[in-house]
């Protein structure tokens, strides 16, 4: 994981949980790849496909409640978000996210627009869009989750520092 963090934003509402990014009317039988083709199907028609990795899902208020399944974030890495910015995230959700490695941080949404080319600056806590001169704060993520983070997720980290070492 970089410092920084670029990509195109693309938007969805509040109160998006797992089962309308991940469907369980899809699991069990079907794979990854077609789990992720259908992905948010429910609340932001033909989203999967228009997506494209490398890209940044700012999401409204309370990203990812009422679920802890976990292949959710297996779809949002199969489909290639490089992060998640919302205002606030369901526990459980936020949990695994960091746990599987991927990027999820809170912080106002507003003046975002789909499309808009964000940068994510980690180090210096803030959201811009640079083509519009839009700058926000972000939650800051302690040390030690931006270590969990750099080694992709808490397993990895753990093999790399099996005592919980803080690695700077």
């Amino acid at each position: 994981m970089h410092d920084i963090i670029t990509g195109p934003a693309y938007i969805l509402g509040d109160d998006v949980n797992t089962d309308t990014q991940c469907s369980g009317k899809y699991l069990p039988g079907k794979d990854e790849a077609y789990i992720a083709a259908h992905a948010f199907e429910g609340v932001a028609p033909g989203f999967a496909g228009r997506f494209r990795p490398g890209g940044i899902i700012a999401a409204g208020r309370h990203f990812g409640i009422n679920s802890s399944r976990e292949q959710a974030v297996h779809i949002l890495h199969r489909m290639g978000v490089a992060a998640i910015v919302a205002p606030s995230f369901g526990r459980q959700f936020f949990r695994n996210a960091i746990n599987n490695g991927l990027l999820v941080i809170e912080c106002d949404i507003a003046g975002l627009a789909d499309g808009d080319q964000v940068a994510i600056d980690l180090q210096a806590s803030q959201i811009a869009v640079p083509g519009r001169g839009l700058k926000q704060p972000l939650r800051p993520l302690p040390p030690q989750i931006r270590a969990i983070l750099r080694e992709g997720g808490l397993i990895p980290y753990l093999r790399k520092y099996p005592d919980w070492g803080f690695a700077q």
